[in-house]
C-alpha cells in the first residue's frame, strides 16, 4: 500500500481528550529511568536486548475497551512473555481511561502501557505539557524484533512517528491506520442495482432513489453528531484543497466560513432539508445506528475503518460493507473524488513516571514486530502503522476495500488534526452544533458560525497549549 503522502498530510498528533491539564497538577514529571526506586525494574542493556529490560520484572498494560477489544493485547502480552517468561503480566481493560487512571498520573504510580483511548481519554494537551509521557525515541532506534537489518522505525509507514510527536519528541505510538469514508452494503447496492455515486448531485439523486425503495438513505450517531463533520469537512478539504484543513488546524480566522466550508455545509443540508436521514437518529448512539445499517434500515453512515470489526458480532452474513470517498461537489474539486481522508490512530504511550519504562518499550516492539502486526489485523481487522504487515493476512471484505480505497487515493490522501490538537473542540463544541444542523434545528450559516466561535474561544484561551501545522 502506498500511503507515504496520505500520512505524510498528518501533522504531529495522536492525542487529546478529556479533563484539562490542570488536573494533573501534582503530576512527577521527568523521565522514568531518573527514579531510584525503579532501580529494581532495570536491565543490562545488550545486544539481545538493546532496551536493557530486566527479565523478571513485572508489567501492567491497561487497555481501552472499545471496538478493538482486548484478545489482540493478551496476544501481545504472551509474545512478551515468551521472550520473558519470568515477567509477571497485569493485563486490564476499561472504557473510563481518564476516571480510572488519571488519579494515579497524580500520585506518581501509573501503570506501564497505556492505550489512551476512547471517549474517556485523558488529555494529551496536558500529558505533554507536564512531561509526563516518556520519550519513545530509544524504542524507535532498537532493532525490529523479526524484521532482520532494520530499526523499528525502519519498518513503520511514514508519517506514523510524525503524528504522535510534539515539540520535535515521539511521546505517542499511534498504532492502528485508519481511513474515514462513507459506508456501504455491496450486497445491497448489488441486489438493487445501486451504484455509488462519485457527484453530489448524483448522490442526492441516488437518495430520492433509495428513499423511494422504502430505505432510509442515511443514519448517523445522534448521540456522537461529530461523525457527520467528517465527511462534511471532506468534501470541503475536496473542493478547496488541503490549505482548508490547514485553516482549521491552526484555528485561523473565519476558517470555518470559508468558501469551501460554505459549499459543504450547503450540499449536506440538503440530506436534512430532503429527509434523507433515518428517523430517531438523533436519538441514536454509535452502535445504535450502526446496527440499523447493518440490519438494511438505511443505505450511508459515516464512519472509521473500525467499522467492520466493531459491527462484527451483528453484521449479516454477505453483507459486505464497503468504504467510499465522499462524493466531489463538482469539476472545480481541488482533489479528485478517489482521495479519501486517512491517518495513523489509536493512541499508546508509556508513562514516563511508569516503574518498568524499559518493559513498557519492549512491549511496544512486540507490538511492532511484523508478528505482532499481523495478529492484529488478522484478529481486529484493522490496519496497523508497520509496512508490510498485511502480507500473508486473508483480509475481510471491510479492510480489503479500505486497502483498495487507500490505494486509489494515493498521494491525495488528507487529514486534520484539529480534533487531536484541540479536543474539546471537536469533542464538544463542533460536535454540539453537528447535533443541531443534522437534526434540522438550524441552518448552514448558524452551523458554521457555532463552529467558529467554538474554535475561537480555544484561539483565545490562554490556557490552552497551541500547536501550528506547517503545511
Amino acid at each position: 500500500m502506498n500511503r507515504r503522502d496520505i500520512l505524510r498530510r498528518s501533522a504531529a498528533a495522536g492525542l487529546l481528550a478529556t479533563p484539562a491539564a490542570g488536573l494533573l497538577t501534582g503530576c512527577a514529571t521527568g523521565g522514568g529511568d531518573d527514579n531510584d526506586d525503579n532501580a529494581a525494574y532495570k536491565g543490562t542493556k545488550s545486544e539481545q536486548n538493546p532496551l536493557g529490560v530486566k527479565e523478571d520484572a513485572p508489567l501492567e498494560v491497561v487497555i481501552f475497551s472499545g471496538g478493538f477489544g482486548e484478545e489482540y493485547a493478551k496476544a501481545h502480552e504472551a509474545m512478551y512473555t515468551e521472550k520473558y517468561p519470568k515477567a509477571k503480566i497485569k493485563h486490564s481493560a476499561t472504557q473510563e481511561i481518564s476516571k480510572t487512571l488519571q488519579p494515579r498520573f497524580v500520585d506518581g504510580s501509573p501503570p506501564d502501557v497505556v492505550n489512551n483511548s476512547g471517549t474517556g481519554q485523558i488529555d494529551f494537551n496536558g500529558l505533554v505539557s507536564q512531561n509526563a509521557l516518556a520519550d519513545l525515541a530509544e524504542l524507535l532506534a532498537a532493532p525490529s524484533l523479526d524484521v532482520p537489518g532494520k530499526t523499528v522505525k525502519d519498518t513503520l509507514l511514514p508519517g506514523a512517528v510524525e503524528i504522535g510527536s510534539y515539540d520535535g519528541k515521539f511521546l505517542v505510538l499511534n498504532y492502528t491506520y485508519t481511513a474515514y469514508g462513507i459506508w456501504h452494503s455491496n450486497k445491497l447496492f448489488t441486489e438493487r442495482k445501486w451504484e455509488y455515486a462519485k457527484t453530489w448531485d448524483e448522490h442526492i439523486a441516488l437518495c430520492k432513489q433509495i428513499k423511494a425503495a422504502g430505505i432510509a438513505p442515511w443514519t448517523y450517531a445522534g448521540i456522537h453528531p461529530r461523525y457527520m463533520s467528517w465527511p462534511l469537512i471532506s468534501t470541503a478539504i475536496k473542493f478547496g484543497g488541503p490549505s482548508v484543513a490547514l485553516a482549521l488546524d491552526n484555528l485561523e480566522p473565519n476558517a470555518w466560513k470559508s468558501d469551501a466550508m460554505k459549499a459543504a455545509a450547503d450540499a449536506w443540508h440538503q440530506i436534512v432539508k430532503d429527509k434523507y436521514i433515518l428517523e430517531g437518529s438523533p436519538g441514536l448512539d454509535h452502535k445504535q445506528s450502526q446496527t440499523a445499517w447493518c440490519q438494511g434500515k438505511a443505505a450511508f453512515i459515516s464512519c472509521g475503518s473500525w467499522l467492520e470489526s466493531e459491527q462484527k458480532d451483528v453484521t449479516p452474513a454477505g453483507f459486505n460493507m464497503t468504504i467510499a470517498p465522499t462524493p466531489s461537489l463538482g469539476s472545480g474539486d481541488k482533489l479528485p473524488f478517489e482521495a479519501i481522508r486517512g491517518t495513523a490512530g489509536e493512541p499508546f504511550m508509556v508513562p514516563a513516571k511508569a516503574r518498568n519504562v524499559a518493559g513498557g518499550l519492549e512491549y511496544f516492539r512486540t507490538m511492532l514486530s511484523k508478528k505482532g502486526a499481523q495478529d492484529f489485523t488478522r484478529k481486529v481487522a484493522s490496519l496497523t502503522v508497520v509496512a508490510g504487515a498485511t502480507e500473508g493476512v486473508e483480509l475481510p471484505y471491510g479492510l480489503t476495500s479500505v486497502v483498495k480505497a487507500l490505494d486509489a487515493s494515493g498521494a491525495n490522501g488528507f487529514n486534520w488534526v484539529y480534533n487531536n490538537y484541540y479536543r474539546k473542540l471537536e469533542r464538544n463544541l463542533v460536535d454540539a452544533a453537528c447535533g443541531e444542523f443534522f437534526s434540522g434545528r438550524i441552518g448552514p450559516a448558524d452551523f458554521l458560525d457555532q463552529c467558529q466561535k467554538g474554535a475561537d474561544s480555544i484561539a483565545q484561551d490562554t490556557s490552552v497549549k497551541k500547536y501550528k501545522r506547517a503545511a
